[in-house]
């Protein structure tokens, strides 16, 4: 078994300075257009591709994001400079120090399994499958540090509908690249690559489920999973798999890149649960990035949209 990660000590946590330097940081990277109130409840975000080419952004619609969580935001400085991307370094800081390699124009999702019709896509036909949702989503990763990140995205059930799977397909698979010239963390042996990731098709059909194209109203940058990547709010972060370039329909549950490497300490689901510490740490709690320690939440705080989903299920056992 490979040697894993430990839970990152305090040290390595992004200083709460840093984290109250957000507005100066989004000003001078002239984000702050048409965001006055980036930081309050009442956020609003949009998507990505609106702020492609050096454009400004449109004007956002009135009113928050139907997910907005109402919490602090983390500020685009920790988002993008603390990462977990094993593809470029094991290291919070690795990616965005070697992320630089990755080229993700154009980009190609190759979508196959149990579906009408195997396709091709480009990544300009995944963004027309669905009208934009802003949302704001909480989260959080198994080694006990969380953030609270604007996402910009489609739905990823909107894409599903689209895609039209047939009725055998019961669970949906997503690979991340490979290709050591872009990644060259895949030239070591830290995980199994290409990076593999799956949801059962309800989960995959909930709300908030998300096909994320971006952050604070700009294209995701490389380190955080350019140019899509998936979001699941009430799972741990390693749920959330990057750069993908396959979408597989597929009647079995499918192999997930944590689950091989260590299956006694990460199951399939991975859903935020306090309950059920991890084998080498406790779960009760996270550190927020640029903040405090909190209590963790179960399903991270969304149990009213998702806990239906597991009701028949022991989440002891299926962790």
């Amino acid at each position: 078994m490979k040697k894993l990660p430990k839970e990152p000590p305090s040290s390595e946590i992004t200083p709460e300075s840093t984290y109250k330097r957000r507005r100066e940081f989004i000003r001078n990277a002239g984000i702050a257009m048409g965001v006055a109130a980036v930081g309050g409840a009442g956020a609003y975000y949009w998507h990505a591709a609106a702020a492609e080419d050096g454009k400004p952004p449109p004007p956002p619609p009135p009113g928050a994001g139907k997910f907005d969580t109402g919490e602090e935001k983390t500020s685009f400085e920790d988002i993008t400079h603390y990462n977990n991307f094993y593809e470029f370094g094991t290291d919070k800081t690795d990616p965005a120090a070697n992320a630089g390699t990755l080229k993700p124009k154009p980009w190609t999702v190759v979508v196959k399994g149990e579906v009408e019709k195997e396709l091709r896509l480009d990544f300009d036909d995944i963004l027309k499958m669905a009208t934009p949702e802003q949302r704001v989503y909480r989260m959080r990763c198994v080694e006990a540090w969380s953030m609270v990140i604007p996402w910009d995205g489609l739905p990823l059930a909107d894409v599903i509908k689209k895609l039209k799977p047939t009725a055998k397909a019961k669970y949906v698979a997503f690979k991340t690249l490979l290709d050591p010239a872009q990644m060259p963390g895949q030239k070591g042996t830290a995980l199994e690559w290409p990076y593999v990731e799956g949801l059962r098709m309800d989960e995959a059909m909930n709300p908030l489920t998300l096909l994320a194209t971006g952050i604070y109203g700009k294209p995701l940058p490389n380190q955080n999973g350019a140019p899509l990547r998936l979001v699941t709010p009430w799972k741990y972060g390693f749920k959330g798999i990057k750069s993908i370039v396959e979408i597989n329909f597929t009647e079995t549950q499918p192999p997930t890149s944590w689950n091989i490497a260590a299956p006694n300490e990460y199951g399939f689901y991975a859903n935020v649960n306090p309950e059920v510490d991890h084998p080498r740490w406790s779960q009760k709690t996270e550190r927020r990035v640029g903040g405090k320690r909190i209590k963790t939440l179960k399903f991270n705080g969304y149990g009213e949209q998702v806990a239906a989903m597991y009701k028949d299920l022991d989440l002891t056992v299926h962790f």
